[in-house]
């Protein structure tokens, strides 16, 4: 039984890497107070591993190592193409990028803070870590290890209130 709440777990993890509307805190939440014999730990790796394996379709794409079907890809307007906005927003874009590619040690520290913390974003700093061409294997040992800390305290944290109140 264990076994498939961590399959189950693993799953909406990966759902809600790629759709960021479901959201896996409450249902680590709802969880460890619905199963309380399932390990903290365990519920950590299976989410850190379910996130990253999500995340990593929004990383491949923002790198261009994974092309998006052409209903997903924004219809360009001729008559807008060279608007001041667009220019603009593209300019700024490739500086975020230029900047992290002479920083790298940058990009690292704030994924890696983001994917314990959330601040910022774990969505935004991963879209970022493909733009700024981090490596794949740091890309996924940052995450992984920041995703298992913060939901293995998160699991633990319901049994952790209990016994402050008793």
């Amino acid at each position: 039984m264990v076994v498939a709440w961590l399959c189950l777990t693993f799953g909406v993890a990966v759902g809600s890497a790629i759709l960021p509307l479901v959201s896996i805190e409450l249902f680590v939440l709802g969880l460890v107070t619905q199963q309380p014999s399932i390990s903290c730990w365990w519920i950590g790796v299976a989410v850190a591993c379910g996130q990253v394996l999500g995340k990593l379709v929004y990383f491949f794409a923002a790198r261009g190592s994974l092309h998006l079907p052409a209903f997903l890809k924004r219809k360009e307007k001729p008559e807008k193409a060279g608007s001041p906005f667009r220019l603009k927003w593209k300019a700024r874009l490739e500086a975020v990028r230029e900047r992290c590619h002479r920083h790298p040690h940058w990009m690292f520290g704030t994924h890696a803070v983001s994917s314990v913390v959330g601040l910022p974003p774990f969505m935004f700093t991963t879209v970022l870590a493909g733009l700024a061409g981090m490596s794949t294997a740091l890309f996924v040992a940052t995450g992984t290890i920041g995703r298992f800390a913060r939901f293995t305290v998160l699991a633990a944290s319901p049994a952790l209130m209990a016994g402050w109140v008793h």
